[in-house]
């Protein structure tokens, strides 16, 4: 997953391979809200607290031990000096045994994580795979472990695979919906149509002329025959 996602960095990604359909999980989120995983990871963890407390008393002893010789060493004698050392020296092995034998790799730990969480990791895979081909993707990353630098929320499949494992999902779905509107590339741009110009009104409605009354049209239209005043007779 880790080198798929350096080449599509490097842009080494074929055509044919970028145009296939990607989404993307969030393994943690599945985890956190999936019962069975709480359950297992708690499991694991009560074992690992008994074993961070038997560690922590062998050191406390190595501490303590470390006081009386440092407190003793111009009292004892060279054999009680040397007894002393000796055992100081089994509890250090001891300790850092039983470190190895519970954290390190094979450990105790890794086998219980294996045993205990492996089942609860095969089943949310199996949700991956099933949601993926319903929905038609060909990859899916996963976002808790290779952080993406952008990811439209349209194609997160987290919620989809709780569904798929019987979690109740509303919250979540509320959730992924507010992040889905909140996104710009997935709001919808209204297009602005131009406005239409008359051809045969003015542009300018200040350019406009008041038009004259009824009455004064009326008097253009049809002037009065001019008269002499004194014979009060039209003048040809």
């Amino acid at each position: 997953m880790k080198k798929f996602w350096i080449l599509i960095s490097l842009g080494l990604i074929p055509f044919t391979l970028q145009a296939q359909r990607v989404g993307f999980i969030n393994s943690q989120t599945i985890r956190d809200n999936f019962i069975e995983a709480q359950q297992a990871e708690q499991r694991i963890q009560s074992f690992v607290d008994e074993w961070k407390r038997e560690f922590a008393t062998m050191q406390t002893n190595i501490s303590n031990l470390e006081f009386d010789i440092n407190k003793n060493r111009l009292i004892w004698t060279d054999a009680e000096k040397a007894a002393k050392e000796q055992q100081l020296k089994e509890l250090k092995t001891n300790a850092d045994a039983y470190s190895k034998s519970k954290f390190g790799p094979g450990g105790e730990y890794d086998k219980m994580v294996k045993q205990i969480l492996l089942p609860v990791d095969q089943k949310i895979s199996a949700a991956v795979q099933k949601v993926a081909n319903k929905r038609n993707f060909d990859i899916v990353f996963d976002q808790s472990v290779q952080p993406l630098a952008y990811v439209n929320f349209k194609y997160d499949l987290t919620v989809d695979v709780l569904r798929e494992l019987g979690v109740d999902v509303k919250e979540l779905e509320a959730q992924l919906e507010e992040k889905i509107a909140k996104d710009p590339a997935n709001q919808k741009k209204e297009s602005v149509a131009p406005r239409r110009v008359s051809r045969t009104q003015p542009q300018n409605p200040r350019t406009k002329q008041s038009q004259p009354s009824d009455e004064r049209q009326f008097e253009q239209n049809n002037p009065p025959d001019s008269t002499d005043l004194k014979t009060n007779k039209p003048v040809k």
